[in-house]
Order: C-alpha cells, then sequence, then structure tokens
C-alpha cells in the first residue's frame, strides 16, 4: 500500500551536474541536444540553470560553485542519457558542439551505443533503440 502511494506521489524531476564554467556547459547541451533554459537560480555561493529537454518531462540542472574551487570527477554516478532516433546526426552534432567519442559507436540490443565526453569531461551516453531509427 505504501509502496503505491510513494509512486504516485515521487516523480524523477531533474539530474544535477556540478561545473566550473556554467555558461559554457549550457552552450554545449542546448547545442548539441537542443536543451533549453527554463530557469536560472543564483545564490550568494553557486549559480544553477536549469534546461529542459524537448518536449519538457526532464529537467537538467548545471550547478557551478562561485567560490573557484577545484572539481574533481568522481566514479560513483553514471552517464548522462540521451536517447535518439538519428543516432549519426545526433552523435555528429554533439562533437560539433565540443564533444568527444570515448567509446564507441557499437550495436547494442539491435540499436547502436556511444559514450562521449562532454566539454568538461560530464559523461554522456547516446543511444538509438532498435526499431526507433528516424524515418
Amino acid at each position: 500500500m505504501a509502496e503505491a502511494a510513494t509512486r504516485a506521489r515521487d516523480t524523477l524531476a531533474f539530474f544535477k551536474i556540478v561545473t566550473a564554467d556554467v555558461e559554457r556547459a549550457e552552450a554545449f547541451f542546448t547545442g548539441a541536444f537542443a536543451m533549453a533554459r527554463s530557469n536560472q537560480v543564483e545564490g550568494p555561493t553557486f549559480r544553477e540553470i536549469m534546461l529542459t529537454a524537448p518536449g519538457g518531462g526532464f529537467t537538467l540542472v548545471l550547478f557551478q560553485w562561485r567560490d573557484g574551487r577545484a572539481l574533481q570527477s568522481g566514479s560513483l554516478h553514471g552517464p548522462i542519457g540521451f536517447v535518439t532516433r538519428d543516432f549519426d546526426a545526433s552523435l555528429a552534432q554533439a562533437i560539433a558542439h565540443g564533444a568527444t567519442l570515448d567509446r564507441g559507436p557499437f550495436d547494442y540490443g539491435g540499436g547502436q551505443v556511444a559514450f562521449l565526453l562532454g566539454p568538461e569531461g560530464h559523461e554522456i551516453e547516446l543511444m538509438a533503440r532498435a526499431g526507433k531509427a528516424a524515418a
């Protein structure tokens, strides 16, 4: 009973990444994946820019500390995942906006997948599911 109430109450709404240059990160995600700024929050010690995916439903929060602290890439997180109907075009667009190919592309379950690194090293997984190719 409590599990059903939790499912009805809770919704995955955003994913937050820490970046050293919030403007650079925004330019990358808006250019490479057609995301759009939906909000911005400024605090005395931080800045956040919220980007929404085309069609809504998901928000990527770009977080930057104002004190210029050094950032370390950790290993306790997975990639930011994007599913596409046109794998080759999306891969080329991401690379044109500053991503580098880390692994792949390779076939995966009848679809395609590649792992990219964004301009600041955030891992991105680009996937085209089987049967979801562009018309």
